[in-house]
């Protein structure tokens, strides 16, 4: 696969506009990826699959999200621009993905973030993110860059344990009625409740994820309502990422998770990942990121998840011990 195929897919993945023109270009990213993603097709063979009988999404085999860890996911000739890599707690290996076009990355997360919250230009946007902010390739920091720089706010920008600057920085801002977003880790976000207490209704506050092994992790719905109380807001929203993938989906504090046109979710069965399961039943995640042409658009993950009607989805937790399953494939 080629850069030049690349510019053409992704010219065709951001007009995607009904789930039969997402099913199709789905399958023809399938196509290429089965033969020029050696890790994938090696693992897609390993499990007795024929790819190229498969004519339904349905049907497309998911990697998983593990092999990250041990292998290059990546299926262009030229080299990639960039690496993003996961954060990892002590002795864990981090995850590696190898992306050819940043491009894709930036209209990916920009045209998701405009379409749960608009303009980036109406806001101040603050990023409390110092546990990234701290080691190197994290694709939220690069994310959180662009999104500050679209900003065009003076007041946007970073905060990593001057939580009494934040503190005044957002009483600044309540006071000029100035529409906010602040982005932070959820660890981080906590840490400033224990400290200072906002009442900031206008507020909001997207947290990115667990605990990332700085405490015990908290079920969403705690940590939300300790949030909530933090900041005065009424609703704490989420931002569902990860390194391995160049989509985000966003829940607006119901729990329910929205994608974008060119991301899909489907729930697989916990006893038989191979089977995707019906809406409203518990299951592992499996996820279609259509802007992950460039190394692998169907990911496996370690997350479970309820899917409900409209393509939403609420993450009940982490599937326990998932690591053992699949990645000893393609070890050794």
């Amino acid at each position: 696969m080629s850069n030049n195929y690349l510019q053409s897919i992704k010219e065709r993945i951001f007009r995607i506009d009904s789930p039969e023109e997402f099913n199709g270009i789905a399958l023809e990213i399938f196509r290429h990826q089965s033969f020029e993603c050696e890790p994938y097709r090696q693992y897609i063979e390993l499990i007795g699959v024929d790819a190229s009988s498969v004519k339904d999404v349905m049907r497309i085999p998911f990697l998983p999200v593990q092999f990250f860890k041990s292998h290059r996911i990546y299926c262009v000739a030229e080299e990639p621009q960039k690496q993003f890599t996961s954060s990892a707690t002590t002795g864990m290996v981090p995850s590696v993905h190898y992306v050819a076009d940043l491009s894709i990355y930036q209209e990916s997360f920009t045209k998701s973030f405009s379409m749960a919250y608009g303009d980036p230009s109406e806001y101040a946007i603050l990023a409390l993110l110092p546990s990234y902010l701290e080691r190197e390739g994290s694709s939220l920091i690069y994310m959180a860059d662009y999104l500050i720089r679209q900003s065009g706010n003076t007041n946007s920008g970073y905060y990593l344990y001057n939580h009494n600057d934040l503190y005044n920085k957002l009483e600044e801002l309540r006071e000029k009625g100035q529409k906010t977003i602040l982005l932070g880790v959820s660890f981080a976000l906590l840490d400033y409740v224990e400290k200072f207490t906002s009442v900031f209704p206008s507020l909001t506050v997207i947290e990115t994820g667990g605990m990332k092994g700085r405490g015990i992790e908290l079920p969403r719905e705690v940590i939300h309502d300790k949030l909530r109380k933090g900041f005065g807001v009424e609703h704490i929203h989420s931002e569902y990422g990860m390194a391995e993938l160049l989509s985000q989906a966003y829940s607006k504090g119901n729990g329910l998770f929205a994608t974008p046109p060119w991301m899909n979710v489907l729930i697989r069965d916990l006893n038989n990942p191979f089977r995707i399961i019906e809406d409203e039943k518990l299951g592992g995640i499996n996820i279609i990121d259509l802007a992950n042409a460039g190394s692998c658009s169907f990911i496996e993950t370690q997350d479970m998840g309820i899917k409900t009607a409209g393509n939403l989805f609420s993450i009940p937790g982490r599937i326990k011990g998932s690591e053992l399953r699949g990645c000893n494939l393609l070890i050794g």
